[in-house]
């Protein structure tokens, strides 16, 4: 799809455009743009999570700030506390307020961006997206 003509871009398509008026040297990268009358995109100062934890060599604990990606996202984010444990394969709920995470979990949890970002429901229900902003 790289410099193809779209008729229409959905949420999470990657897309480029230009705008009229505007110079290159006045876009950065992590600039976010958004429908300013429908839902403009707004930053988070905190989100609630479910990640799935990949060759971890170790526990995670409360505290822990790894970088979350997220399409083309990297962004360093903090969690303060594990809110649950849940099975990795079925997803179901084993313990509340545990103080460890394992590999074989995937914690739920509060997190806490490290730099301003957008939150942002996805086409699916079950799925967020994190995409970070310049300041």
């Amino acid at each position: 799809m790289h410099h193809e003509a779209l008729q229409e871009a959905v949420p999470g398509d990657n897309v480029g455009f230009n705008v009229k008026n505007v110079s290159v040297k006045e876009l950065r990268r992590g600039y976010v743009c958004g429908d300013s009358k429908d839902t403009p995109p707004k930053a988070t100062e905190e989100f609630t999570a479910q990640v799935i934890v990949l060759n971890h060599p170790g526990q995670i604990s409360n505290g822990y700030t790894p970088v979350l990606d997220c399409h083309t996202a990297h962004i360093a984010c903090k969690f303060r506390e594990i809110k649950e444990k849940c099975d990795r394969r079925s997803g179901k709920k084993l313990e509340d307020n545990p103080s460890l995470s394992s590999l074989a979990m995937r914690p739920s949890s509060n997190w806490f961006p490290r730099s301003p970002c957008v939150w942002r429901r996805s086409r699916t229900s079950l799925l967020w997206v994190v995409l970070p902003c310049a300041t």
